[in-house]
């Protein structure tokens, strides 16, 4: 998570609300030293992070339990079978890449989790920006739940911040191999 705004205030009403959380890194650090209680993704996945960081998040314990359709039975027994906890609300926020392109800043595994979290909408919430996590909190606060209309407002937010995120690394490498910048010739924009 690269924005930490307000997240151990987050972190914080969503523990008071009952819910379970996973961090990696100095998040996951921020959260239990505000005295918060947060399972590293390490200990969750048995698995350190590896490759200089660039694998943390990627693992089929984390993605099974954000992508798992709750009503397809196959999904409930692959579950089961592989000891899956679901993960019913997924927060990130990515680094903003234009202000320090380089192949080492480019995240996978954030962009991975928010896009299976948008694509599973229909059970799991996604927040890509900080100043959704008061009405996140509200409607949990309110319903115990998020509202699928929020589910699909917080999706496409999503959505459209990884496809600008995406664009951002497309016009990297495009300044990488021409002076203008522009799109190598053959390429749509």
């Amino acid at each position: 998570m690269y924005d930490k705004t307000g997240v151990v205030e987050f972190a914080t009403a969503l523990h008071e609300l009952g819910v379970e959380l996973i961090s990696s890194g100095g998040t996951a650090k921020a959260i239990a030293a505000a005295g918060v209680p947060v399972t590293d993704v390490a200990e969750f996945t048995g698995y350190p992070a590896m490759l200089g960081h660039r694998v943390v998040t990627l693992h089929p314990l984390v993605h099974g339990a954000i992508l798992a359709d709750r009503n397809d039975a196959d999904h409930q027994a692959d579950i089961e079978r592989y000891d899956i906890r679901p993960i019913d609300l997924v927060v990130v926020n990515l680094y903003p890449f234009s202000s320090d392109p380089s192949v080492e800043l480019l995240d996978v595994g954030g962009p991975t989790m928010v896009r299976a979290a948008a694509k599973n909408h229909e059970f799991v919430g996604v927040l890509v920006d900080p100043t959704d996590y008061d009405s996140v909190l509200d409607e949990i606060r309110a319903n115990g739940e998020l509202s699928a209309g929020l589910r699909r407002r917080l999706a496409r937010k999503a959505f459209s911040v990884t496809a600008a995120y995406d664009t951002e690394i497309v016009q990297w490498l495009d300044s990488l191999d021409s002076p203008s910048g522009a799109a190598p010739e053959g390429d749509a924009q």
